[in-house]
């Protein structure tokens, strides 16, 4: 077991080191253009080697080192303005900082334009950067370049000097943008045309991965809370502790034990991605998980799993491993040295599936709406929260005696877990019935089932309603009431809903408000009062795909972007294009809390012309509109084709996702993503507007 472990191990140390080894250098290069009479413009550009990304100027307070460039001009020069950006970055919302960033990949470009007042002069540029591969990022690094100019007027000079630094750091950036050199005419860059690439995000936009990993830890101490595991902590402890070898021997073998216990959590989820990753690559993966975000099927079947774990919960029936394999596992759990405390390991495994087999279900099906590692880093999570407590106990027996002995309540805690897998699996019913357009979840019946769910949840708390396996409760705890009380403070918050309060809190879950039949202050029904109907093209017709698709707010506007494209000129104003998802939890938040400010929705109505383009809508077009992607495949349906746009167009394939274009197609301001902060988003909108007036 030992040569296994050092075999296994080797790879890894191989890994890292060639890792280490492939690092390249970041090559700085400057230039300098005449532009007229005495202004010139000093450029750097930035080789990034492949597969590192660097982070653009930002800045990012409480995030990456962003890429800082310092001008020092000498005498008989002077500079105007700040730094440009000539390069589009890349921009989307990164998990780890929690905050939207721009990464730059191949080639980096920026711009400072200066006064040329002598004969000759030299200006000196500090640039400090960081970069990043999708694994680790490197230290930052630094250099100075110094740029020499020549007076010519009328002419353009191109002196040049190149400075070379270990490449240091890296951008988790989903995909490379490529350097679009900035249209010098209008002051705005070109949209580029990146080359299709794996979507890092599906079309459901699921929370960060910190908050995936948040949830996957406190499932993890849920499921040590169960009856089928917490009377075996103690048991388990004191056999490690009074076995053969002394106590240090004991803790070794918690250890170990706690380890085995991850690894079998963990390391089948992790081949299966593996296996599909090399089999078919980032793409077949990410189209994989697509499917699973936003098709009926694994919708409908994780609802009805979640259904069915909670019937288990609240002891309706048991779900067990065959009797067979957990005999012949246990068996082999008095095996000596390793392999016997590793047999020991997957018997609790198996014999525990009653009660984690639902938990351990919940964490993978909602981790698969994240990152492509998401569902290995997630079930990491949860594995270590469960296994922790195996090893922590045997090096401090003495905590032992602190547990609450096993009773009735470990019931109570599996039915508690009942009710939230009821209310958790409503989401993916919504998701399939919202791509699809059944209309069988209005947002209404979706509140009313939370409300009865968690109202009944709350009586369960109180002892008002008992299961067929819970303990008599003579009295009621001071626990028990703590939680009842915020179960139905959630359950009155909640109800002004079903009247059309927007409960932002919640606004990523539930079905958007157009769905409701009533809304108080609005006649008739609230998809009617947000009908866009009423906008019509630029040739007068009624607008595609508003009898099924509607945006908030009773906001009008366009679902093709060739309409919304052609009506924007003729109106002469810049185009708003929303890359959304039914399924998207982050664009719901974005339109509850952003969208929602009044600065928002003003400039909106008067300033721009809306396309909402949904990446996951599943409505099949006139065969005369379909698409044929590159690889030779025929879209045909709504969203894919979206889809492919944004990919095709802008390198992303993640909700949301904001572009300000202005004429001929060009990006007047760099897109945005996912950005709770309402000043940032009207900024965002007020620096479109000024770019598209200096189109004019």
């Amino acid at each position: 077991m030992y040569k296994l472990f050092r075999t296994l191990l080797l790879p890894v140390a191989a890994l890292f080191a060639l890792t280490a080894a492939t690092a390249q250098n970041v090559s700085w290069k400057s230039s300098v253009e005449h532009l007229e009479g005495d202004v010139y413009r000093i450029v750097l550009e930035a080789s990034i080697p492949a597969p590192y990304h660097m982070y653009d100027m930002g800045p990012y307070e409480g995030g990456p080192n962003a890429t800082a460039i310092v001008f020092t001009p000498g005498d008989g020069v002077t500079l105007e303005g700040g730094v440009e950006q000539l390069s589009t970055p890349e921009r989307h919302y990164d998990k780890t900082f929690e905050m939207e960033i721009g990464t730059f990949a191949g080639k980096a470009r920026f711009a400072q334009q200066v006064k040329l007042a002598a004969a000759k002069a030299t200006v000196k540029a500090a640039i400090e950067w960081m970069i990043c591969d999708e694994v680790s990022c490197m230290p930052p690094d630094d250099t100075e370049l110094t740029v020499e100019l020549t007076a010519r007027p009328g002419s353009a000079s191109a002196n040049s000097t190149e400075a070379v630094t270990p490449n240091k750091n890296v951008s988790a950036g989903d995909t490379p943008a490529k350097d679009t050199p900035a249209d010098t005419a209008s002051g705005t860059a070109p949209t580029a045309a990146a080359e299709i690439v794996p979507a890092q995000k599906d079309a459901a936009g699921g929370g960060t991965l910190w908050a995936l990993i948040i949830e996957a830890i406190l499932w993890g101490f849920a499921a040590l809370l169960t009856p089928c595991v917490f009377p075996m902590v103690p048991m388990t402890v004191s056999f490690f502790m009074k076995g053969e070898g002394g106590p240090a021997r004991g803790r070794f073998r918690a250890a170990m034990y706690g380890f085995f216990i991850v690894a079998l959590y963990t390391l089948p989820i992790a081949a299966i991605i593996v296996i599909t990753r090399i089999l078919g690559g980032d793409t077949v993966t990410a189209d994989i998980f697509n499917w699973l975000a936003t098709h009926w099927l694994p919708n409908i079947l994780f609802f009805l799993v979640f259904m069915v774990f909670a019937a288990s919960f609240f002891g309706a029936f048991e779900i067990t491993m065959p009797s067979w394999m957990v005999n012949k596992t246990d068996a082999k759990a008095d095996s000596k040295g390793l392999a016997g405390i590793f047999f020991m390991a997957l018997t609790l495994v198996l014999v525990s599936f009653s009660c984690t087999g639902p938990i351990v279900g919940s964490v993978l099906i909602k981790s698969t709406s994240g990152e492509f590692w998401s569902p290995i880093v997630t079930m990491l999570a949860f594995s270590v929260a469960f296994a922790l407590p195996f090893t922590i106990f045997a090096f401090f027996p003495s905590m032992l005696k602190k547990l609450p002995k096993s009773g009735g309540w470990l019931n109570s805690v599996k039915v508690v877990l009942g009710f939230i897998e009821v209310a958790l699996g409503m989401k993916f019913l919504s998701v399939a019935d919202q791509t699809y357009h059944w209309g069988l979840l209005d947002r209404e019946i979706y509140l009313a089932v939370w409300i009865v769910t968690f109202s009944l949840l709350g009586l369960y708390l109180l002892g008002k309603i008992k299961f067929a396996h819970d303990s008599d409760m003579p009295y009621l705890g001071v626990g028990r009431l703590a939680l009842a009380i915020i179960t139905f403070s959630f359950v009155v918050y909640l109800i002004p809903g079903m009247w059309g309060a927007p409960l932002k809190g919640l606004s990523g879950y539930l079905p958007p408000l157009h769905t409701q039949d009533f809304v108080i202050g609005q006649v008739g029904s609230a998809a009617a009062s947000g009908e866009p109907g009423m906008l019509l093209t630029a040739d007068g017709k009624k607008t595609k795909h508003s009898d099924f698709l509607h945006l908030p707010h009773g906001l009008e506007g366009f679902f093709d972007l060739q309409e919304a494209e052609a009506y924007a000129a003729k109106v002469d104003k810049p185009l708003f294009i929303d890359f959304t998802g039914h399924g998207c939890v982050n664009c719901r938040e974005m339109e509850a809390r952003v969208w929602s400010d009044p600065q928002v929705l003003d400039i909106l109505r008067r300033d721009y012309v809306i396309a909402a383009l949904y990446s996951d809508d599943k409505k099949v077009l006139p065969e005369n509109e379909w698409v044929t992607a590159d690889s030779g495949k025929v879209l045909k349906s709504l969203g894919k084709i979206n889809s492919y746009y944004a990919l095709k167009t802008y390198g992303v394939n993640a909700q949301p996702y904001y572009v300000l274009q202005g004429r001929d197609g060009k990006t007047l301001v760099p897109p945005r993503g996912y950005d709770l902060n309402v000043e940032n988003f009207v900024q965002f909108l007020r620096s479109g507007v000024e770019a598209y007036k200096k189109q004019q």
